[in-house]
């Protein structure tokens, strides 16, 4: 199956370490000489290939349980975070970017 976004990483090793380690995601497949990556959280499933980054691509929309944790649990780790926007008593909102810029939404239904 073909991910749903695909984000370009100047450094593939350094994106996977980032989307696998610090954002949760599972990564399912890899292919070192043609430089991508194929990784999922839930029901997202994207993509990174070794490029350079694009500034208006698409947006990865990851479900969370918390998003205010997680909030909290990135800005301690260094990673750049928005602002937890919340839609009233619906859902709230976090655009969180990777090293390269490339912003991904998380999302938490209340």
């Amino acid at each position: 199956m073909s991910p749903n976004v695909w984000y370009y990483v100047r450094d593939l090793d350094d994106g996977r370490r980032f989307y696998r380690e610090t954002l949760g995601f599972e990564e399912t497949a890899v292919d070192f000489t043609q430089r991508w990556s194929h990784l999922e959280h839930g029901q997202m499933e994207i993509g990174l290939a070794e490029g350079e980054p694009q500034e208006d691509g698409a947006v990865a929309h990851v479900d969370v349980i918390d998003v205010k944790a997680e909030a909290d649990r990135l800005r301690g780790a260094g990673v750049q975070v928005g602002i937890v926007f919340e839609l009233q008593g619906e859902m709230r909102l976090l655009d969180v970017y990777d090293p390269d810029g490339n912003r991904i939404q998380l999302a938490q239904e209340l």
